[in-house]
């Protein structure tokens, strides 16, 4: 069970030629593992995660989720797919302001047909296991910066997805808020069994990864026990 991507090329238009963004990757994520995508601005890390993400289409490659070939899918199975099997923890929580935590996790799985009852009862429990329990009742203004951060990435998990993106998550908190939030990732990756891609430009979370990889104009370097020298 995992997220491959191989030989996956993604370019774009610029001007009269295209301008490449992901150069022939290939790249396997294991569930239950942690995999830390690092690399200058851009490098290819943000294409790399829209990719895996099924929001963007490569022009060339395939990407696999466990046994299926999503890059053959159509945009609306596509879409199916990403809300049952995919969990995106973005930059910037994002919550709905009119929301409360527990709320923010219920309209993820009544989206997909789940009763309230038993939607209400999966938000509590991931609330509980990122911490954010006792603030189940409250909205985005009344949470810290860490706090809306823990709900989002629970809401992230809120269809016990495969495939975990995660995207800067700690780039608008300081170094101790931020190494709770790395460190809480790295617990639900092996407790949930996800296959997670960790996008982040502070070296100091590394040491959480199972393996590190590098993006340099597009292509990729691995290392599977620390950094690479350039």
């Amino acid at each position: 069970m995992t997220l491959t991507l191989t030989d996956v090329t993604l370019t774009y238009p610029d001007g009269d030629t295209r301008l490449t963004a992901l150069d022939h990757i290939t790249l396997d994520v294991p569930r239950g593992t942690l995999t830390a995508v690092i690399g200058p601005s851009g490098s290819g890390k943000s294409s790399l995660l829209a990719v895996a993400a099924t929001l963007i289409t490569p022009d060339s490659g395939t990407v696999t989720i466990d046994d299926t070939t999503v890059t053959e899918l159509n945009r609306a199975e596509q879409a199916t797919l990403r809300r049952r099997s995919i969990g995106i923890v973005f930059q910037q929580p994002n919550l709905l302001p009119a929301l409360t935590a527990a709320e923010q996790l219920q309209t993820m799985a009544v989206i997909d047909g789940h009763r309230p009852a038993t939607a209400r009862r999966r938000a509590l429990d991931l609330l509980d296991a990122v911490g954010m329990a006792e603030h189940a009742d409250r909205r985005p203004h009344q949470l810290s910066g860490g706090q809306r951060q823990r709900v989002n990435i629970a809401r992230a998990l809120m269809n016990d997805p495969t495939v975990l993106l995660v995207d800067e998550p700690t780039s608008a908190l300081d170094h101790e808020r931020g190494a709770i939030i790395i460190d809480l990732i790295t617990r639900l990756t092996h407790q949930q069994a996800t296959a997670t891609i960790l996008v982040t430009h502070d070296r100091t979370h590394l040491t959480a990864a199972d393996h590190i990889t590098e993006v340099h104009d597009g292509r990729l370097l691995t290392s599977e026990t620390g950094l690479i020298s350039s």
